[in-house]
């Protein structure tokens, strides 16, 4: 079943109409202004509506776009918006149409030749190479819809990305700007504590989960129509400024960590940074901390869940119980195996380590009565 042939009653007024346009047309007054926006079709085609996400495409997918219009093989079909004023917005194929125009301008080679490096016949073909464009005409909520339905239905995006487009609207013009894109102000400044990919929407996600505490639709419905995204900025700087004022050296560890949460519990605490550092210095260098991520929770909380202190082995486990034949050294009792638990006779708060001469092998009901003093 066509998609068309499968919208509901709220899209009954978005008229569709299939149209080919040669990338000859596609390409004429081609620009990309990284802050005005990316423009093909004579000017009146918006390649990036507010929507849409950054260009994503690596070098393979970009060439492999290429080698499909060399080939004289069929691209899959775009989707065009219709505008009331007679422009354009790409609602699907943003990644390919920005391939083939960066490449018809110069701007990256296929095969190790630019597009002005070809023959006048080849240049002919690839510019009068038809794609297949579905227009698509209807109010703004309605394309919002097609561009959701479509992108669930084909390309792979991120749930931001998703969100970006339902929540369009300025606030999220300006997000964009401090988030999204290559070299953005949040990845110069944070980049060693946050996992993703600035481009990919993982940054702006980060950052309005920390604020918003976890409520992220809730938080982008509320501030849709802001001028500006100033706010969740400050916001952000503010939990970065901590994390390093906390903590004075940057490790590998640090990234993807919840400093959001951690911010609103601890910001109003006063921590010693020489003694973090050393502290974190020496548990980084502990075999039995196997969670090294969780070392910068530990030092906060005091909790040793996060550190996933490092078990006894099975081998342990069975030299300690035939060593013990099999008796509970607090209870006396004799025990098979499977209803004794491995434990750490001096504790490894204590300095105890996961050696074979700190273990012994503790009935269930003598290792919960001493796990639980």
């Amino acid at each position: 079943m066509s998609i068309f042939q499968n919208y509901n009653k709220e899209e009954e007024n978005m008229k569709i109409e299939l149209q080919y346009v040669t990338i000859r047309e596609l390409c004429e007054g081609y620009t990309d202004n990284k802050e005005g926006g990316v423009f093909a079709y004579g000017g009146k085609l918006n390649v990036r509506p507010p929507y849409q996400r950054e260009f994503v495409y690596s070098d393979a997918k970009r060439d492999a776009v290429i080698d499909t219009v060399f080939q004289g093989f069929p691209l899959n079909i775009m989707y065009w918006a219709k505008n009331a004023d007679g422009t354009f917005e790409i609602i699907d194929g943003q990644q390919r149409t920005v391939s083939i125009c960066q490449y018809v301008s110069g701007e990256n080679p296929f095969e190790m030749r630019f597009f002005h490096n070809l023959q006048k016949d080849e240049i002919d073909r690839f510019l009068d190479y038809k794609l297949t464009v579905y227009m698509c005409e209807g109010d703004a909520s309605e394309k919002l819809k097609w561009f959701e339905r479509i992108n669930i239905a084909g390309m792979e995006l991120t749930k931001q990305e998703l969100r970006n487009a339902v929540y369009s609207g300025p606030w999220v013009t300006d997000a964009k700007r401090y988030f999204s894109k290559t070299g953005c102000p949040a990845q110069m400044q944070a980049s060693d504590y946050l996992k993703g990919s600035a481009i990919r929407q993982e940054y702006l996600e980060t950052a309005i989960t920390w604020k918003s505490k976890k409520n992220i639709d809730i938080y982008m419905a509320k501030h849709q129509n802001d001028a500006n995204a100033n706010n969740l900025w400050l916001y952000f700087v503010s939990v970065i400024n901590w994390v390093e004022a906390t903590f004075k050296k940057k490790t590998r560890y640090m990234k993807g960590i919840d400093w959001g949460t951690l911010y609103e519990k601890y910001k109003g605490q006063i921590f010693d940074a020489d003694a973090l550092d050393k502290e974190i210095k020496k548990l980084l260098l502990d075999d039995d901390v196997t969670n090294k991520a969780g070392i910068y929770y530990y030092v906060l909380t005091r909790d040793e869940k996060y550190l996933n202190i490092r078990a006894f082995s099975e081998a342990q486990k069975i030299k300690t119980y035939t060593a013990q034949d099999g008796i509970c050294p607090i209870c006396h009792e004799k025990f098979d195996i499977s209803f004794m638990e491995a434990d750490h006779i001096t504790p490894w708060s204590q300095g105890g380590k996961t050696s074979d001469d700190n273990c012994q092998m503790l009935c269930r009901d003598c290792n919960r009565r001493k796990s639980n003093k």
